[in-house]
């Protein structure tokens, strides 16, 4: 009885504090075409979830999915001129076809810029990302890994 209770009062403060929240779905172009769901955890914080697909070396020689979770938090509501920064970390893990046929994973950290735009529920925001990059397959290795993209969240209702 005590356990069912405790899950039961779990659930109930779950979906409460999920109510509250924002949600956004998005995309951004940089590194590799991405499309994201977001989720505001607290005020300040927000958790997303991505699906990448990378074309990388401009030559379509390679061509990989995955998909990153990324945690995310503003920096202490600073605000330059509507830009505000934030920084996270996160996990990126996919497959690829082509010059590296294998898996890979990407523990990586995160700084950025977004700019709300006013009278609506459109944001803009910049990023750059760098990590380890571990690599199992055609090209087994350890390397460094970077990232740039630029992208849209749209706030759903």
């Amino acid at each position: 009885m005590n356990k069912t209770l405790l899950k039961v009062t779990t659930l109930v403060l779950a979906s409460a504090s999920m109510a509250s929240a924002a949600n956004y779905i998005g995309g951004s172009v940089g590194s590799g075409l991405s499309v994201h769901y977001k989720s505001d955890l607290t005020d300040t914080s927000a958790v997303r979830y991505g699906l990448n697909l990378d074309a990388l070396n401009f030559n379509f020689g390679q061509v990989s999915v995955g998909g990153t979770v990324d945690y995310l938090s503003d920096i202490s509501s600073q605000n330059f001129g509507g830009l505000s920064p934030y920084y996270g970390f996160g996990l990126g893990a996919g497959v690829g076809l082509g010059s590296f046929t294998g898996v890979s994973i990407y523990p990586h950290a995160l700084a950025g810029l977004k700019y709300n735009i006013v009278g609506g529920p459109l944001s803009v925001f910049g990023e750059v990302n760098a990590g380890i990059r571990v690599s199992v397959g055609s090209g087994t290795g350890v390397g460094i890994g970077t990232g740039v993209r630029i992208g849209l969240d749209y706030q759903l209702p």
